[in-house]
């Protein structure tokens, strides 16, 4: 099936993402104690359930994601945080949106826009990018001897996905926004049963079969834009201040940015 690859961009992300772990727990147990606080199910609270899996996917420790639920119930029952999304540009007409989780709209929006001012860009009005992007629900599974394209293939169909992008380290499979969960959960089970079947190693931890590298629902840019080569490293430094900033859950943009062994 086909689509246009964003994975390479992950993959340029990683390096940063495992240097900075401990930010990224920070931010998805707010993530999780905020979606827990009306309710700490994650069997009856679907978006709960799905910021856990992207927790997961993440290689968030459980322990970790059982006390940001915990804090649902405690220090987090009487503070108001709010999701906002800021959309604007970047350097050379690149388009940026950025989501929010904030008990401080004041502080957040004006961090925002110096961000963007810094690195030559500007804060817009809502809607003035997000035209060129389609939410989507995205996982990223790891490729595998075991796991062979054909198969995942199949497992994403039966699952009810939209569309798998292979590539030579993972699958990219994209779902409605209405159907990620169903298709994270069908794919969990898959996993499972394949588990369930595979020889049991004496006092080695099983690997999973269908490895989670990213799960979430996430803004995907309809069409992506190559930088010219002297914006790259200002982009690149815009994105990295914003993803640092304590109140930034997510970054997007429709930058194809360099594979990281071509930089």
């Amino acid at each position: 099936m086909s689509g246009h690859s964003k994975w390479h961009n992950i993959q340029a992300k990683k390096g940063k993402a495992d240097a900075a772990k401990g930010r990224i727990f920070t931010k998805l147990g707010r993530e999780i104690a905020v979606a827990a606080k009306t309710n700490p199910n994650p069997d009856t609270n679907s978006k709960l359930a799905d910021i856990i899996a992207k927790a997961k996917a993440a290689n968030m420790p459980n322990d970790n994601i059982q006390r940001s639920i915990k804090k649902a119930a405690g220090e987090m029952s009487g503070a108001d945080y709010k999701e906002l999304t800021y959309e604007g540009y970047g350097v050379a007409g690149s388009a940026v949106i950025v989501v929010t989780l904030t008990d401080n709209i004041n502080r957040t929006a004006g961090d925002v826009r110096a961000i963007l001012g810094k690195h030559g860009g500007q804060l817009g009005q809502n809607g003035c990018v997000s035209y060129n992007f389609e939410n989507k629900g995205y996982i990223v599974v790891e490729r595998t001897v075991e796991l062979d394209e054909d198969t995942m293939t199949e497992y994403a169909l039966e699952a009810g996905a939209d569309d798998v992008v292979v590539s030579d380290d993972v699958y990219e499979i994209y779902t409605a926004p209405e159907t990620f969960s169903e298709v994270r959960k069908y794919l969990e089970t898959k996993n499972a049963e394949l588990m369930a079947a595979a020889p049991k190693k004496r006092n080695e931890e099983e690997e999973p079969k269908i490895r989670f590298v990213q799960a979430e629902v996430a803004m995907i840019p309809q069409n992506r834009i190559t930088l010219p080569e002297d914006k790259v490293a200002t982009f690149e430094k815009m994105i990295d201040a914003l993803e640092d900033h304590d109140d930034v859950q997510n970054v997007y943009h429709n930058v194809d940015l360099p594979d990281e062994d071509e930089e």
